[in-house]
């Protein structure tokens, strides 16, 4: 029995779940960062509608139906995120899973190595799924910006047709 444990396919298998791990570990990670990135984005929205509520800017009607749709999209955003993130820590756990079913798969039963390669791909599924998320909040991380700068631009044509 213990003659198995000696043998390198054990451990040459369990690798590739390894490398499968540490890529799902950079991917939550970055996601991680952009959570954050949505949280300081919606303080900073929420301090400019203080704001507007104190009467303290400029062009409340125009700046609270922006600052309402940039909410909007900064939630939908987030939702993505957490998504995302569950897709990512269940791949990893999956991939865990594959690499210690694999080790007791070759080591005790070897007619039941299927199953680690099953329990990996949907990893694999976990994974591509988690950046399709990625990929589609990217699009409301563009609608975000451009509406940034439209709005910014909107502000300048107001301010100057003020000054005139």
């Amino acid at each position: 029995m213990f003659e198995s444990f000696a043998n390198s396919e054990i451990l040459s298998g369990m690798i590739t779940p390894a490398v499968l791990i540490s890529a799902s570990a950079s991917l939550i990670f970055s996601t991680a960062n952009r959570l954050g990135r949505i949280f300081d984005r919606v303080n900073l929205l929420k301090t400019e509608m203080e704001k507007i509520l104190e009467g303290k800017i400029a062009f409340p009607e125009d700046r609270t139906s922006y600052l309402i749709g940039q909410l909007s999209v900064q939630r939908k955003r987030a939702v993505l995120i957490q998504r995302s993130m569950a897709f990512l820590y269940t791949a990893t756990s999956l991939f865990v899973i594959s690499s210690l079913s694999l080790a007791l798969v070759l080591a005790f039963a070897k007619e039941y190595s299927w199953i680690p390669t099953v329990i990996a791909l949907l990893g694999g599924v976990f994974l591509f799924l988690a950046s399709a998320f990625l990929l589609y909040e990217s699009r409301y991380n563009l609608t975000f910006i451009m509406g940034q700068i439209d709005f910014t631009e909107f502000l300048e044509k107001k301010t100057k047709k003020l000054k005139q």
